[in-house]
């Protein structure tokens, strides 16, 4: 955690800033995930037009109440415009009712399909991907972009509309009652546009800000509490807590300088239009005066007035909302944009059936994206025929793990070929290359599940009887039938529930279920003590049997029983042959072998200098 206030605090690495500066029409795309659900948005338009047709119908009725019924005192005139008013508020209540509905409706409708469509492109993002970019930045997109794009398509956008059409409305009528008043009010009508527009770009720039702020505090916090043992083991609270702050202060200034700018928007809005009201009434009251217009007619033009200037000042406040969606919606499209390195070609060849297992290497070189100066892998020629077992041996740094990145495919090399069963990996579906390899890592992964979950990972269409035979076989059931509920025990965030032995097992289990042609021990019992050691290698024992296996071997045991032993060093392939053999004729192996092997063998391994 040292590192975390230089990562969090200063530059923030990752391949989605590429991606910023561009300004296309974002919410564009966001409307591209309405047009499925057009009979809702129908429905709520005939509605939203209906209630703002009626309550623009009010205004005339004021004037001729005034003119009609009071001017004239015809009571009866008042009580049936009484009925009528009461009837146009029936229908714009029962209006506003399946306006909100609808319109709220597609909103949670839309923003869950925008969840899901980013989701799935997150899951097809190759780990070079996520080298570069923090998982913190992209659940707050998932979560914090899609509430506010949740509320403005839920309330702010229909607001919008409705008030546009009060807008449109009201200034025809203002027209129809008196064209000259008008007038005053089409006078204000640049002085309002020009800050809304000034305004509102300044107000996206600075959500957009105030969203990656956002962001980064929610990446500092995921990554701390994920490694919450380590925070406590080195007292590292208070530290953690001054950079959390850090992050919390910066997107708070980002917040504060956003709402400044939008309640300045609305306070210059509100002092034009409202201003040229006054100065309508002024207008109008000396024309009633001079007998040019009546009170009747003042009165709508000045409720038509209030109408179009409560609408304008709406306008502006959704139009902040509206540009805090589009910097919403800007770093979602980023990501629903974002190419996967690793994808299956336009037409895959299928993999042999049955599975064999064979695995080759030819002539492989790679660099990682994030160190694409330095070759993890030189030139690496590699042959492993089904069922056989073989074991990588070299320092660190040496290409081990690579090897296996690679197999996977998490990366494709810049030069050279993998094979599986001799199929390119580059042909081939990613998909069903990964189905004919199991993995076991050094940190196995337990998800927030039980135990009948975490294992049938492996293969989810599996029948308990299948799973439970694949715990039997991982030597798992002798500690899950302890557990409080058996199999059915909720083994913690990350299997905190377990020790890692257990885990381990549940990992094994997993891979025994998947029943893989290719299996990878990535390092799966250097973390163990002797006992666990020994239960996790009679587990790994039964699932090696009869399947090609690939070891990341650090223990004696795992390198003396391979039938083949593959020294890398400085990502090149530099002997291979079994332990006895590697003894004699490389230095290397020698020197690895004497300074790994001979403390937990309890003998000395002889060196031979060649």
């Amino acid at each position: 955690m040292s590192n975390q206030g230089g990562v969090h605090g200063t530059t923030r690495m990752s391949m989605l800033d590429r991606l910023k500066g561009k300004d296309p029409k974002y919410l564009y795309r966001m409307f591209g995930f309405m047009k499925p659900y057009g009979l809702a948005l129908t429905m709520a338009a005939i509605a939203l037009v209906i209630t703002a047709g009626a309550t623009l119908s009010i205004g005339l009725g004021v004037k001729f109440l005034i003119d009609n019924g009071l001017s004239a005192g015809d009571t009866e005139f008042l009580n049936r415009g009484l009925y009528v008013l009461i009837g146009i508020v029936l229908v714009i209540s029962v209006g506003t009712y399946f306006r909100f509905y609808f319109v709220s409706w597609v909103g949670e409708r839309v923003v869950a399909d925008m969840r899901q469509a980013v989701y799935e492109q997150v899951l097809k993002l190759s780990p070079g991907f996520f080298e570069i970019t923090r998982t913190g930045e992209i659940l707050s997109r998932l979560t914090a972009d899609t509430s506010l794009l949740q509320t403005v398509i839920g309330s702010s956008l229909s607001i919008a509309l409705r008030n546009a059409l009060t807008l449109i409305g009201g200034l025809g009528l203002l027209i129809f009652t008196n064209a000259q008043l008008t007038g005053v009010v089409a006078l204000v009508v640049p002085a309002v546009v020009v800050p809304i527009i000034w305004y509102g770009r300044k107000v996206r720039r600075l959500s957009r800000d105030s969203q990656d702020r956002v962001a980064d505090v929610g990446s500092y916090a995921e990554e701390s509490l994920n490694a919450i043992r380590t925070v406590q083991a080195y007292s590292h609270e208070s530290i953690d807590q001054q950079r959390f702050s850090h992050e919390v202060e910066g997107a708070f200034d980002v917040a504060v300088r956003r709402i400044s700018a939008r309640a300045m928007l609305g306070g210059v809005i509100i002092l034009l239009v409202f201003g040229a009201i006054s100065l309508i009434l002024w207008a109008g009251g000396r024309d009633v005066i001079a007998g040019r217009i009546s009170a009747g007619e003042l009165t709508s033009f000045v409720f038509y007035a209030v109408m179009v200037a409560t609408a304008t000042a709406s306008l502006t406040e959704v139009y902040g909302d509206l540009q805090r969606a589009a910097g919403a919606t800007e770093r979602l499209i980023e990501l629903l944009e974002t190419e996967p390195d690793i994808r299956p070609p336009a037409n895959p060849i299928d993999m042999p059936d049955p599975a064999r297992g064979a695995v080759k290497f030819e002539n492989v070189t790679f660099h990682y994206p994030s160190r694409p100066d330095e070759a993890a892998l030189n030139g690496l020629s590699l042959d492993i025929t089904p069922g056989e077992t073989v074991a990588l041996v070299g320092p660190s740094g040496a290409g081990k793990t690579t090897v296996f990145q690679l197999l996977l495919r998490f990366y494709d090399p810049q030069n050279g070929i993998i094979f599986i069963d001799d199929v390119d990996l580059k042909q081939a579906d990613p998909v069903a290359a990964r189905s004919r390899i199991g993995l076991v890592s050094q940190d196995p992964v337990i998800f927030a599940s039980n135990a009948w979950e975490n294992i049938r990972y492996g293969r989810p269409d599996a029948s308990d009887e299948e799973v439970r035979a694949a715990a039997e076989a991982a030597v798992a059931t002798e500690f899950l039938d302890r557990l409080p509920e058996g199999l059915d025990t909720f083994l913690g965030e990350k299997g905190m529930r377990l020790s890692g032995g257990q885990k381990q097992r549940i990992a094994i289990a997993r891979a025994i279920l998947r029943d893989p042609a290719v299996l990878l021990l990535d390092e799966a019992t250097s973390a163990l003590d002797a006992e666990n050691e020994r239960l996790v290698q009679q587990a790994l024992e039964g699932v090696m049997d009869g399947r090609t296996t690939m070891a990341i071997a650090h223990r004696l045991a795992t390198v003396v029983n391979a039938d083949r032993i593959a020294v890398l060093e400085g990502g090149r392939l530099i002997d291979t042959g079994p332990h006895e053999a590697l003894l004699a004729s490389s230095p290397l192996y020698a020197r690895l072998a004497a300074l790994q092997f001979s403390a937990e063998s309890g003998v000395e391994v002889k060196t031979v200098n060649i």
